[in-house]
């Protein structure tokens, strides 16, 4: 019989709150987390705004021990670890070590470091290098870090996957715990902000705000013209039904259903794509078990850029047979930001706190209607509403798909 996978822990760090409770009570209140960029200098860019956490100090959570060579990335994702190890009570000892996993998603978490450790190499040398520094140039550093901080002997996985990351690093976990490889994971997704990132969406033209406007992240809207860069980490504790029992841990929400697809036609444009984003949806309700009608919310990957909307909305209807008949859908980016391969994460965490909380998370800046954009968007605030099923979805120009459907626990 198949291991029951549930989710009995989440530690977040994202730029409208740190911790579990705090970001369910951001979502609700449609909280936003743009501002002036600090990180670096942005003069030579035309925007200036993103999804910054200003307020990161890493000592109270982590102790000073081991931090001095950490870099951002890795410092933010072992940060939202300890809080996800604490959130569910998870004891760690040489005992369990090996039993444990850890799975994380990041596909830019290393280049700020691999930028300055080549920059001092080729500026200085090679053997005028700090060899401290090298380590963070590896881009599985944050989830070796992990391991390393927590005593995590079991396997330990870095998920590249760009905008997927993040559900492919879950699904990924629950992969292990249901082949018996693992009996819990501390699964998700880190990505900073920093200098390197900005540059390259910003010559990709990625960018709300590039053509001098006020930068927006209004995903669906007519108005959209592009994403607002985020960093953040989010950690989910996933472990085996019979394990959390077995420790008396409290439950958040079951893992129902998984999907991956990938889609050769995909491009910028998205004009082409939808068969991936299809088929993983697919693919997930036929793991869960469930008929379309049967999911109660989506939280959407759409990141306000023309092609991701669009595509997302016309798969939706696709699966749900029309607008009529699909469940209310909302991008939680609106808030937080497009953070790339955390962002996958930051739903997860978003629609367990529906789930347990009865609301479904606004997108907060839906005013204009686009004739391709017409289902309901959960426009402006949230809503009360009770959930027992919820749909999250991500899809890039690169052609990965990915769908994750959690429950709510014994439904």
């Amino acid at each position: 019989m198949e291991r029951k996978v549930v989710i009995t822990g989440i530690g977040i760090l994202c730029p409208i709150a740190t911790g579990r409770d705090a970001y369910w009570d951001a979502l609700q209140a449609g909280a936003t987390g743009f501002r002036p960029v600090t990180l670096f200098d942005t003069a030579p860019f035309a925007v200036k705004t993103a999804g910054e956490i200003t307020d990161f100090d890493p000592l109270p959570l982590l102790g000073k021990k081991g931090l001095r060579d950490l870099d951002r990335s890795t410092r933010l994702v072992s940060a939202a670890a300890k809080l996800a190890i604490d959130d569910a009570g998870l004891t760690l000892s040489e005992a369990n070590s090996r039993s444990l996993g850890v799975s994380i998603g990041t596909t830019f978490g290393s280049l700020h470091s691999i930028a300055q450790f080549d920059r001092s190499g080729l500026i200085e040398g090679p053997r005028f290098v700090n060899p401290s520094h090298f380590p963070n140039t590896v881009i599985n550093s944050p989830a070796s870090q992990v391991s390393i901080r927590f005593g995590i002997k079991g396997f330990n996985t870095t998920i590249a996957t760009g905008f997927c990351a993040g559900l492919d690093a879950l699904s990924y976990a629950v992969d292990f715990i249901r082949m018996g490889r693992a009996d819990c994971v501390l699964a998700g997704g880190v990505e900073e902000l920093c200098e390197e990132t900005t540059r390259g969406f910003h010559l990709l033209g990625c960018l709300s705000g590039a053509d001098g406007s006020e930068p927006l992240s209004c995903p669906f809207d007519a108005r959209r013209n592009g994403v607002i860069l985020a960093e953040g980490a989010s950690i989910l504790v996933v472990e085996s039904d019979e394990h959390a029992r077995a420790r008396g841990a409290s439950v958040l929400a079951e893992v129902r259903g998984r999907g991956n697809a990938f889609d050769p036609l995909t491009d910028s444009s998205f004009l082409r794509a939808g068969q991936g984003l299809k088929s993983a949806v697919q693919e997930a309700l036929r793991e869960a078990g469930l008929r379309p009608q049967d999911i109660d919310y989506v939280c959407s990957g759409a990141n306000s850029t023309k092609g991701m909307d669009r595509l997302e909305s016309r798969v939706i209807r696709e699966v749900f047979g029309g607008a009529a008949s699909a469940p209310p859908v909302s991008s939680i980016k609106s808030m937080v930001g497009e953070a790339y391969s955390a962002s996958g994460a930051f739903a997860a965490a978003a629609a367990v706190g529906a789930i347990r909380k009865g609301f479904l998370p606004p997108t907060v800046n839906y005013e204009v209607r686009d004739p391709e954009c017409d289902l309901d968007y959960v426009p402006k605030v949230a809503r009360k509403r009770s959930v027992t099923t919820a749909l999250i979805t991500a899809a890039d120009p690169y052609g990965q798909s990915a769908a994750l459907i959690l429950g709510a626990y014994g439904a």
